[in-house]
């Protein structure tokens, strides 16, 4: 079979790591392959082991390439984790020819990203949020339109030098390039969000397992991003306390018979657990009773968060719940009455190939990577610093380490 080139995206999450290939041929997309694979070596999505976490995506790289039959060098890779934070910045420039051309628009975001950033923070991206020219504000492109001066806002999303280092270690000993590496919720929106929820506002909410990430978009535009230091995990944790059983019999339990709340069970349903190596019965209820509390932390520390930032000014079109913990049953009935906004679940949207497999929340980021390098190909208007200034050098100390 014919195939273009070729964009990975890897997804190394604290649970697992999801690895999609796709092929671009004549400007189309086509997904070739998605595997997941076990992960380790991670926390609330951060390194805390290098060779667990090399091991893992040592496996994810040889699934997909078995499944494929695509050698894989190069990667695009998703970071997340407490670490990430993100703030608003301005810039400002005069306008040499009176006509507003792509050099106008590199000098003022250089303007905007001119900013103090601590030694033991790195900028992944700058991203710009809305131009203004001559006083004229609200202005997506202003290529080609006369003015003197020139203005910017842009969000700057940064990381800690340590957590971004590691991540690069880990996919230098496996002996990949990443070509690039982006905010995992970034790249989430690219696979499930309509410009329409864009443009008129919407909030993505991204269950992983260690962590649940938050951003907001307005007018087309970044608004806000922060992250939550609860996951997945947390909810399967609380079903092997509560049940008694180990974590991967708690994970099956959470998957096939949890829901967000115990409203929604049948009173008298009766499942089969494995306790303590015996199986026995147990009222469904009971595995809802326990996800219940921990569902209604996650949705009130949402609310807090949206509160604090604007966002329900910002997100009038409700909130997209997506990541492989949004798969929980009843979630989004349950946001709706507690964040008090419409609330679906976020699948990935409009691609060709494997759409059987893809077409799930959890594999939301992968694709988003891939669709990422994709646009970053086309000479997409956003900014990534991951490979410049204090990173560069750092993505050339591990290269001469393994070198």
């Amino acid at each position: 079979m014919k195939r273009g080139n070729i964009i990975v995206g890897l997804d190394v999450g604290t649970t697992k790591i999801c690895a999609v290939v796709g092929s671009i041929m004549d400007g189309d997309l086509e997904i070739l392959g998605v595997t997941t694979s076990a992960s380790s070596g991670l926390r609330k999505g951060v390194v805390v082991n290098i060779e667990s976490t090399v091991e893992s995506i040592k496996n994810a790289v040889k699934n997909a390439e078995t499944l494929t039959g695509v050698e894989i060098s190069t990667v695009n890779i998703g970071i997340a984790g407490g670490h990430v934070k993100g703030f608003n910045s301005y810039g400002a420039v005069g306008i040499r020819s009176k006509e507003v051309g792509q050099v106008d628009i590199e000098r003022v975001i250089d303007s905007a990203k001119a900013v103090y950033v601590p030694l033991d923070r790195e900028v992944l991206h700058v991203i710009p949020t809305g131009y203004t020219l001559d006083g004229q504000n609200g202005i997506k492109d202003p290529i080609g339109m006369m003015g003197v001066r020139l203005e910017a806002k842009v969000y700057i999303v940064t990381g800690a030098v340590t957590s971004v280092q590691n991540l690069l270690k880990c996919c230098e000993k496996v002996g990949l390039e990443v070509v690039d590496i982006v905010f995992e919720p970034l790249a989430s929106a690219e696979a499930i969000l309509t410009e329409d929820e864009k443009e008129l506002g919407v909030a993505i909410i991204d269950i992983g397992g260690g962590t649940t990430d938050i951003i907001i978009y307005k007018d087309g535009w970044l608004r806000h991003t922060s992250v939550l230091a609860v996951g997945g995990n947390h909810f399967t944790n609380d079903v092997a306390v509560g049940l008694r059983v180990s974590v991967s019999e708690a994970e099956r339990i959470k998957k096939s018979f949890g829901f967000a709340t115990a409203a929604l069970v049948n009173d008298s349903e009766e499942i089969d657990i494995v306790q303590a190596g015996t199986g026995r019965k147990i009222l469904r209820r009971c595995v809802s009773e326990i996800i219940q509390p921990r569902t209604e932390e996650l949705l009130e520390l949402i609310k807090s968060e949206l509160v604090s930032c604007s966002g329900y000014d910002l997100a009038s079109t409700g909130v997209v719940l997506t990541g492989g913990g949004s798969l929980l049953k009843g979630l989004d009935r349950m946001a709706e009455a507690i964040l008090g906004l419409p609330a679906r679940i976020g699948f990935p949207k409009g691609v060709k190939g494997c759409s059987d497999i893809i077409n799930n929340p959890m594999y939301a980021t992968g694709l988003g990577l891939v669709l990422y390098g994709l646009e970053t190909e086309s000479n997409r208007v956003f900014y990534s610093d991951a490979f410049t200034g204090i990173f560069g050098k750092m993505k050339d100390w591990v290269k001469g380490i393994f070198r």
